[in-house]
C-alpha cells in the first residue's frame, strides 16, 4: 500500500522495481511512500530504513560495482536527503554517512542533475547542523564531488572563497584533526581531473594548493593518533598531486618549488625505522647536499652498521634468519615478499669470481670514490633487521603496530608518487639545481651518507614503497644526459677544490653501486622490475667514456641471473636493461670486451626455463649452408648473442621428475612474446652498436629475422624486418669509403651477395606484399633499401626485377606510411651505379616520385622530395659521366615536369622544401642550351630561380636556406644560363648578399659564399655596380664574421672567413678595369682588416697542405689575382694611384712569405 503512495507534487513517478532492480526497488517505493514531515513515526521509520539499507549494502550479497546504474543510486539518494529536513541531525548524519557508503562501495559518480540538490544540502547542513556532524556530511560531500570538480563550478564560491568553507575547516585554526581531515579530503577530490573537462581557475587553485602545503608543514598537535594524522597527510598529497599532474599548476616561484619539495622529502621517510628527518621549510638549489637532520647517535650507530664486516658463513646464515624475518612481516603486511636467500648467495659467488674492478679494491686515497669495505653486503639493509617477534608486544599491540606501519608506509608512498608527479611537471634544467638533495653522492671518510632516495630504496620496509622510490629515479635520471655529460672522473684529481664534474663522477658511481645493492637485495618482483628500469634509464645517460671503467661490467654481471627470473617482467626488464648497455655511447670498448666473452661465461642456473645449450647451439648447428669462417670469429658467439637468438627462435625446455626422481627435458611453448620482442630489441641494438662483433654470424642472424617474418604475430614479424633493415644498414657502414676499416675486416663481399640472396628466396617478398599489414610493409620496404648498392648488382637478374617492380608497385599503395617508404627506397636505388645509367629505369623512377610529391600525407611529400632530390643528383653525376649521350636520351618533357612539380614543392613545408630546392639546383644545372632557348622552359627556368631567391631570404628553416644557396651555386654552374644578362641575376645575387651578411647561421653564410665565388667569368657577375655591390657586401662579412648571436656559431667563424677572403681573391682575379675603383676604394677604407684576414687565409692554407707544395693553393690564387690586377692596371692609362692596389696585394704576399719562412721565386 505504501509503494502505491503518491509521490509528491511535481515529482516524476518512481521507477518500477524491474527498472530499478530488486536490490534498490524495494528502498526507492519504500522512500517514495514518505512524505516529509515532523511525525516521530516517519522519522522512526527514516531511521529504521537507512539502518537496513546501510547494512544490506554492506553485505557480502549486496550487488557489486557495476550491476547497478549510477542513476538510480543517484536518485534514490537524492530521495534520502529530501525527506531528512536539516533540523534532524541524526538523520542528517544517517543520511550522510549513507550517501558515503553507497558511492564508494558501488563505485558510482554522481549525475550532473543530483550534484545540484546534493551540495546545496550538504553546504546547508554545514551551516546549521552542529560540529559533531561535520565529518559524516563531509564525507559524503567528499564522496559526491569525487571526479565531479567541473561541475561543481557554481558551488566553489562557497566552499572554497574567501571565507569558503572548506577553507575555513582545513585551516591550522581547526583543532579537531579528523574534521580537518574530511575537510582536506574534500579538497583533494574536488582537484581531481577529468580529461577533457575544465579544471579549476587560478584562484582556487592557488587556494587548494595553500592549503595542502600548510598541512604538510604542520607539525603534529598533542593528542592526535598516528592514524589519524596518516590520513589526513594521504589526502593532502593527493591533492597536491592532482593539482601536479599533467601540468595543470606550474610551480613557477622557487619558493613554490622549494616548498614542495621540502615536504615531499619529509614525508617520504615518515615513520621509517631509525629515521627522523626534520626539513626546512624551503628547500633551495645546491650543489651539495646541504640538509643530514639524522640524530649524531643514530648516524653513528647506522655508520658502524653500514661498514660491518661480512662474508663468513655465521653471518650469512644470521642474514638468511634475518630474511626469514623479513618474510615474516611481509606476510602480516600482506605484502608481497619472496624468499631469496639462497639466490642472493648464489649472486654474491657470481659477483666475487666476476671480471673488472671492484670498488672494495679502493682504499681512502681516492677521494672521488667511496671507502666502503664489503660494496655487496646485503647484511647492511635497515629493513632486514625489523624484528616482528611476538615477544615484544602484545597482540593487540602488534596489530595496531602492524596497521600503523601500514598507514606510515602509505604516506611515504604518496609522497613519493606526489614527488613523481612534481618531477614530470617541472623543466628537467630546474630540477637538476636539486639533485643532491635526492641523489646519493658518496660519503666522506668518516662521515654518513646523507638521505636520499637510495635511503627509502634501501631501508624502507615495504616492497611497494622501495617501487615507487625507484619510479621516481627512474624519472629523475630519464633524459639526464645533458646533465650528466659534465662528469668526469677518468683521471685522479689532486688538487685543492673537488671540481663539480668529479662532484657528479662520484655520484654516478654511487648510484651504481646502490643500485647493484639493492638489486641482490630485493626478493619482491615487481620492486626487482623498478630496479632495473631505473640502471636502464642509469645506464643510457651516463657518459660512460668520461669515467674509469668497470662501472658496466659490474652492470654486466650482475644482470645476468635475473634472465632466468621465473617473473617475465622481470626478464623483460633485465633484457632491456642489456640493451641499454650495448646502445649507450656504443661503441665502448668496455662493451665490446664484454660482448667478446664467450656464451660458455655467461648464466647461472638460476631455476631456468629458458634453453641453456653448451659448446655450438642448436640454432647454429641447423643453420644451412656453408658456416661462416671468418678469421677472427670466436669459435662460439658471444653470450649475448647466444642468449638472445636462444630466446627468439627456441622453445623453452622445462626439467619435471619422473618416478624415480630423474630430471625429463620437455619441450614447451616458445618464451612468451614479451621476452621476444625484447630480445629482438636487443639483438638489434647490437647489430646497430657493435656490428663487427655481429658480423660473423651474418647468415645466422638472417635466419632469425625470416623466422620472425614467417610468423604470425605482427610485432615479431616487424622486430624480424628491423633487425634485417640493421644488418643491411651495418654492411652499408662498413663498405663507405671514408672509414678506416680494412677490407680484410668488413664483411666478405660473396657472403653479401648470399646473404640478400637467402633474404629474397625467404619471406621478405611475401611480407612485401601483405596488404593486410601495412606497418609489416612498411619495414620491409626499408629492410630493401638497406642492400649494399655494389651487392644489388651481384644478386641474380630475376632478384634484382623482383625489388624494382615491388617497390614501384609499392609506390601506388593506398596506405601513406608503405608509399614514403617506398619513394625513399626508390630514392636509393635511383644512385646505384648499375642502375643509375638505366635511362628507362631513371624514368620510371622519376614517374612515381613525381606521382608521391602531389600526395595528400606531409610525410609522402617528404620522402618524395628526399628521392627527388637523389633522383636529380643521379642526373648531374650521368652528365658528367656518360656526357651528351645521356642528356639526349632523357625527356625533356619529363625533365619539364620534373622542373614545374619542384617548383611547387619548393612552396611546401619545410620538410618538403629542402629537398624540393636541392632538386631545383640540379635540374637547372643538368638544363642544355636547346632546354634553355625552347620557350616551354622559359616560364619554368625563372619561376623555379625565383623560388630559390625565395628560399635563401625566407624566414625557413636553417636547413631550407643552406640547401638553397648550394642550389644556387649549382644554378650559376651551368654556363648555358644567361647569368648576368637576365632580370633574375640581380635576385640571385641580392638574396646571397643578404644572407652572407646578416645571416644568424655562419653555415647558412658559408654556403652562400661559396655560391658567390662559383661563377667563372667575368660577364656572370653583371654590371660593374653589381660587381661593386656584392665585392663590399663580402667585405662587411668579413667584419662581421667575428660577430654570432648564438655562442655555438664561433666553432664556424674560422671556415667562414676562409670562405669569403677565397671568394674575394677569385672576384678579384676575374675584376676589371671598371671594377677596380670600388676594390680601391674598399681597401682604403678598411685595408688594415681586410690585410689581416688574408693572411689568415694564407696561414690557414699553408698548414692545410702541410710541407707538400713549395707554395699553397692560396698562395697561388692570390698570386693569380696579382697578376691579372696588375695586367689591367699596365694596360690602363695612367695615375699612379691606379698602381697601389698590385703594391697592397704584394704586400700581403711578401708578409705572409716572411712569416713562413719562403722567398719570392
Amino acid at each position: 500500500m505504501a509503494a502505491e503512495a503518491s509521490t509528491g507534487k511535481g515529482e516524476a513517478a518512481p521507477e518500477s522495481e524491474e527498472e530499478a532492480g530488486p536490490f534498490l526497488g524495494r528502498y526507492q517505493a519504500r522512500l517514495c511512500a514518505l512524505q516529509p514531515g515532523e511525525e516521530s513515526g516517519r522519522r522512526t521509520e527514516l531511521h529504521l530504513l537507512f539502518d537496513q539499507l546501510l547494512s544490506e549494502s554492506s553485505s557480502p550479497g549486496a550487488p557489486s560495482p557495476g550491476e547497478l546504474r549510477g542513476e538510480d543510486v543517484c536518485q534514490l539518494l537524492v530521495q534520502a536527503c529530501k525527506l531528512v529536513p536539516l533540523n534532524q541531525e541524526h538523520l542528517v548524519n544517517k543520511v550522510c554517512q549513507l550517501i558515503h557508503q553507497m558511492l564508494n562501495r558501488f563505485q558510482v559518480i554522481v549525475d550532473e542533475e543530483s550534484l545540484k540538490y546534493l551540495l546545496p544540502y550538504f553546504i546547508s547542513a554545514l551551516k546549521q547542523c552542529s560540529s559533531w556532524t561535520h565529518v559524516e556530511i563531509l564525507q559524503a560531500l567528499a564522496a559526491s564531488v569525487y571526479n565531479n570538480g567541473p561541475r561543481c563550478q557554481k558551488y566553489l564560491p562557497a566552499l572554497l572563497g574567501k571565507d569558503g568553507l572548506l577553507i575555513q575547516l582545513s585551516s591550522p585554526a581547526q583543532t579537531d584533526t579528523e574534521l580537518r581531515r574530511a575537510s582536506v579530503h574534500c579538497l583533494a577530490n574536488l582537484c581531481l581531473s577529468i580529461p577533457g573537462q575544465p579544471y579549476l581557475e587560478e584562484p582556487y587553485r592557488e587556494l587548494c594548493f595553500q592549503a595542502f602545503l600548510c598541512v604538510l608543514q604542520s607539525s603534529k598537535a598533542s593528542g592526535v593518533d598516528d592514524i589519524t594524522l596518516c590520513m589526513l597527510l594521504q589526502n593532502a598529497l593527493k591533492g597536491l598531486q592532482s593539482l601536479l599532474n599533467g601540468g595543470k599548476m606550474k610551480l613557477m616561484q622557487p619558493d613554490q618549488l622549494g616548498s614542495v619539495l621540502a615536504v615531499l622529502k619529509k614525508y617520504m621517510f615518515h615513520g621509517l625505522p631509525g629515521l627522523n628527518i626534520e626539513m626546512p621549510a624551503i628547500l633551495y638549489p645546491a650543489v651539495l647536499s646541504q640538509y643530514d637532520s639524522r640524530s649524531p647517535a643514530k648516524q653513528e650507530k647506522s655508520e658502524l652498521n653500514s661498514v660491518k664486516p661480512t662474508g663468513t658463513r655465521r653471518k650469512k646464515s644470521k642474514a638468511k634468519q634475518k630474511k626469514g624475518k623479513l618474510d615474516e612481516e611481509a606476510k602480516e603486511q600482506e605484502e608481497d615478499a619472496e624468499g631469496a636467500g639462497a639466490e642472493e648467495s648464489r649472486l654474491q659467488g657470481d659477483m666475487q669470481q666476476s671480471p673488472g674492478p671492484d670498488v672494495s679494491n679502493r682504499t681512502a686515497k681516492d677521494p672521488c670514490v667511496p671507502f666502503i669495505k664489503d660494496h655487496l653486503s646485503v647484511h647492511t639493509l635497515g629493513w632486514k633487521r625489523i624484528s616482528s617477534s611476538d615477544s615484544e608486544y602484545s597482540d593487540v599491540e602488534g596489530g595496531m603496530q602492524s596497521k600503523t606501519r601500514s598507514f606510515q608506509a602509505k604516506v611515504r608512498q604518496g609522497a613519493l608518487t606526489c614527488f613523481l608527479s612534481t618531477v614530470k611537471s617541472i623543466e628537467k634544467k630546474v630540477l637538476y639545481g636539486y639533485w643532491s638533495a635526492f641523489i646519493p653522492d658518496a660519503p666522506g671518510i668518516g662521515s654518513p651518507q646523507s638521505v636520499s632516495l637510495i635511503t627509502i630504496a634501501l631501508k624502507d620496509p615495504s616492497p611497494k614503497t622501495r617501487a615507487c622510490a625507484f619510479q621516481v629515479l627512474s624519472a629523475i635520471l630519464e633524459g639526464s644526459k645533458q646533465f650528466l655529460c659534465i662528469a668526469e672522473d677518468a683521471d685522479d684529481h689532486r688538487r685543492a677544490f673537488t671540481p663539480f664534474s668529479v662532484t657528479i663522477a662520484s655520484s654516478i658511481r654511487e648510484l651504481h653501486r646502490c643500485l647493484l645493492l639493492a638489486l641482490v637485495a630485493e626478493s619482491s618482483s615487481q620492486t626487482l622490475t623498478q630496479i632495473i628500469k631505473c640502471l636502464a634509464n642509469l645506464v643510457l645517460n651516463v657518459p660512460y667514456s668520461r669515467l674509469k671503467t668497470g662501472l658496466l661490467t659490474r652492470v654486466w654481471n650482475q644482470i645476468k641471473p635475473y634472465i632466468r627470473h621465473k617473473d617475465v617482467n622481470v626478464r623483460v626488464s633485465s633484457l632491456t636493461l642489456l640493451g641499454a648497455i650495448v646502445s649507450a655511447q656504443a661503441p665502448l670498448p668496455e662493451v665490446r670486451l664484454l660482448l667478446q666473452q664467450p656464451s660458455s661465461s655467461g648464466l647461472g642456473d638460476g631455476g631456468s626455463s629458458t634453453p641453456r645449450h653448451s659448446g655450438v647451439p642448436e640454432w647454429h648447428r641447423e643453420s644451412p649452408g656453408q658456416p661462416l669462417t671468418t678469421e677472427n670469429a670466436p669459435s662460439e658467439p658471444c653470450w649475448l648473442l647466444h642468449l638472445c637468438i636462444s630466446l627468439v627462435v627456441l622453445p623453452r625446455e622445462e626439467c619435471c621428475l619422473d618416478n624415480d626422481g630423474a630430471c625429463l627435458t620437455t619441450t614447451g611453448f616458445y618464451e612468451p612474446s614479451p621476452v621476444r620482442l625484447e630480445s629482438l630489441q636487443v639483438l638489434v641494438l647490437l647489430v646497430k652498436g657493435y656490428f663487427s662483433v655481429a658480423q660473423s654470424y651474418l647468415l645466422e642472424l638472417g635466419q632469425v629475422a625470416c623466422k620472425c617474418m614467417e610468423e604470425t604475430d605482427p610485432a615479431i614479424q616487424l622486430h624480424g624486418a628491423k633487425l634485417l633493415d640493421e644488418l643491411g644498414v651495418g654492411i652499408i657502414q662498413q663498405y663507405k669509403p671514408d672509414l678506416a676499416d680494412a677490407p680484410d675486416q668488413r664483411v666478405p663481399f660473396d657472403l653479401v651477395v648470399t646473404f640478400w640472396t637467402r633474404m629474397l628466396n625467404g619471406p621478405l617478398p611475401a611480407a612485401l606484399q601483405n596488404s593486410q599489414h601495412p606497418t609489416l610493409q612498411t619495414s620491409t620496404c626499408n629492410a630493401l633499401s638497406s642492400i649494399l648498392p655494389e651487392a644489388f648488382s651481384g644478386l641474380p637478374n630475376d632478384k634484382q626485377i623482383l625489388c624494382i617492380t615491388v617497390l614501384l608497385g609499392l609506390n601506388h599503395s593506398e596506405n601513406p606510411l608503405v608509399k614514403a617508404a617506398a619513394a625513399r627506397a626508390l630514392g636509393v636505388y635511383v644512385v646505384f651505379p648499375c642502375l643509375r645509367q638505366d635511362v628507362m629505369f631513371v624514368a620510371d623512377t622519376a614517374n612515381a616520385i613525381l606521382d608521391s610529391l602531389h600526395d595528400s600525407s606531409p610525410n609522402v611529400r617528404a620522402k618524395a622530395a628526399w628521392s627527388l632530390g637523389n633522383l636529380t643528383d643521379t642526373l648531374i653525376i650521368n652528365m658528367e659521366l656518360m656526357g651528351q649521350s645521356f642528356q639526349d636520351e632523357f625527356s625533356d618533357l619529363l625533365l619539364l615536369k620534373m622542373l614545374r612539380l619542384a617548383t611547387d614543392a619548393s612552396k611546401d613545408k619545410d620538410k618538403v622544401k629542402s629537398n624540393a630546392v636541392r632538386a631545383l639546383g640540379n635540374l637547372l644545372h643538368f638544363l642544355q642550351p636547346s632546354h634553355i632557348t625552347d620557350p616551354r622552359f622559359l616560364q619554368p627556368i625563372e619561376e623555379s630561380i625565383q623560388a630559390l631567391t625565395s628560399a635563401v631570404r625566407s624566414e625557413a628553416t636553417m636547413k631550407v636556406r643552406w640547401n638553397a644557396c648550394y642550389a644556387l651555386g649549382n644554378v650559376f654552374k651551368n654556363h648555358s644560363l644567361p647569368l648576368g644578362e637576365a632580370p633574375w641575376t640581380a635576385q640571385a645575387y641580392g638574396a646571397l648578399i643578404l644572407v652572407v651578411q646578416a645571416c644568424k647561421n655562419f653555415k647558412v653564410r658559408i654556403k652562400s659564399a661559396a655560391a658567390l665565388s662559383v661563377p667563372a667569368e667575368r660577364r656572370c657577375y653583371g654590371t660593374p655596380a653589381q660587381f661593386s655591390q656584392i665585392w663590399s657586401a663580402l667585405v662587411v662579412a668579413l667584419q662581421r664574421s667575428e660577430e654570432a648571436e648564438d655562442f655555438l656559431e664561433f666553432k664556424y667563424s674560422a671556415s667562414l672567413r676562409t670562405q669569403l677572403c677565397h671568394t674575394l681573391v677569385h672576384l678579384l682575379s676575374l675584376a676589371e678595369e671598371a671594377d677596380l675603383s670600388a676594390v680601391r676604394k674598399s681597401v682604403t677604407e678598411h685595408g688594415e682588416v681586410i690585410g689581416s684576414y688574408l693572411l689568415q687565409y694564407m696561414k690557414s692554407g699553408a698548414e692545410d697542405v702541410g710541407t707538400s707544395p713549395p707554395f699553397s693553393e692560396p698562395d697561388k690564387s692570390l698570386r693569380r689575382a696579382i697578376e691579372h690586377v696588375r695586367a689591367i692596371e699596365e694596360g690602363a692609362e695612367g695615375c699612379p694611384v691606379k698602381r697601389g692596389m698590385v703594391a697592397y696585394l704584394q704586400d700581403i704576399l711578401k708578409t705572409h712569405h716572411s712569416s713562413t719562412g719562403l722567398t719570392e721565386a
